[in-house]
């Protein structure tokens, strides 16, 4: 259970940095097709780590489960 919580938090910190990146990029680009991937890009920024927390803590509720 260890390995696949190292392995969702390092899948985490790529993505957030591919997004922000991607954020920085969109902000600067004058274009207006960006803007609706701005906003993509900010929401993800969001989604990702809340679906990463709750994958966790199903994860942690699976080893109660196989400890009982």
């Amino acid at each position: 259970m260890k390995k696949i919580r190292q392995i969702l938090a390092i899948v985490g910190v790529v993505l957030l940095v591919v997004l922000y990146g991607m954020t920085i990029v969109f902000a600067l680009l004058d274009d207006p097709k960006t803007f609706h991937m701005l906003g993509a890009s900010i929401a993800a920024s969001v989604i990702i780590p809340v679906i990463i927390w709750v994958v966790g803590i199903f994860v942690r509720l699976d080893k109660k489960d196989k400890e009982e």
